[in-house]
């Protein structure tokens, strides 16, 4: 399968696969929590500020936000003063004042009211565009921000408890492939775009081309491939990992350029 992704040019991105990948992983985590018990829940994460529920009360917030959206939404558009490490923290969280239980089960509310705002949308052939960081895009596009805002978050939660993280192929092939799309173009956004190739093993490997002329494209195709594994390459490439240390076989130039991101990411903010 072949995924393509570009800030310029037409995108390739099967939406109905990707709901139900993004269906399968809210399925999946929401099995995993509701094992927790309350040290559990008040574990802390990989996310420097939050805890195990802290991170799910976000993913709420994000989700109800997500299924509200509509044509021209700005919710992660830079120009309106979006900065992905402060105004998350800054949304109306309706649940706040949640108990675990509560947050468990606003959580599988509002997964299934966005999985069915989306398909109904895709049902009905409604098309609109979004803002997002880089530019202007589908807002199918802004919906695989969210599974990869997801996927990421609950790794977040699961391997600082060193817990499995319980994911599959398609999962994290979505997952490395809007991570290293992400990077690319928050790279050309600072003057460092960048031309590469990459192969990433295991589940949801594969190759993963950056084009930078006429913008940002990213053309992915999943199988059999060398390399380091694609989680960790995902992980890296969203400030979890040192880059380098993963994707150490790039030019030192392309791998600093995609570690921008994940810099800004871990920037203190005062």
């Amino acid at each position: 399968m072949t995924v393509r992704l570009g800030t310029k040019a037409a995108c390739d991105l099967d939406p109905g696969r990707l709901l139900d990948v993004f269906s399968r992983q809210r399925q999946r985590f929401a099995a995993v929590l509701r094992d927790f018990g309350p040290g559990d829940w008040a574990a802390p994460t990989r996310c420097a500020a939050w805890s195990a529920h802290d991170v799910v009360r976000h993913l709420c917030d994000g989700s109800t936000k997500l299924a509200l959206l509509g044509p021209d939404d700005r919710t992660l558009d830079l120009s309106t003063g979006f900065d992905p490490r402060i105004t998350p923290r800054s949304w109306p969280a309706i649940s706040g004042t949640e108990s675990p239980a509560g947050t468990l089960t606003h959580f599988l509310a509002v997964t299934g009211d966005l999985l069915a705002v989306a398909r109904d949308r895709l049902a009905r052939g409604h098309r609109f565009d979004v803002r997002l960081p880089y530019g202007t895009m589908d807002w199918t596009v802004l919906l695989l921000h969210g599974f990869w805002d997801s996927w990421l978050h609950e790794r977040d939660i699961l391997l600082a408890q060193g817990r499995e993280h319980p994911t599959d192929g398609d999962a994290t092939g979505y997952a490395a492939a809007y991570g290293l799309f992400m990077a690319a173009a928050v790279a050309a956004m600072t003057g460092r775009p960048v031309r590469a190739r990459l192969d990433l093993s295991g589940p949801g490997g594969g190759v993963f081309d950056l084009d930078d002329r006429g913008g940002v494209t990213l053309t992915a195709t999943w199988g059999a491939a060398a390399g380091p594994p694609a989680a960790a390459a995902a992980d890296a490439l969203a400030g979890r990992a040192p880059l380098a240390a993963v994707l150490g076989d790039l030019p030192a130039s392309s791998c600093a350029a995609l570690a921008r991101m994940g810099n800004f990411f871990n920037t203190p903010v005062e």
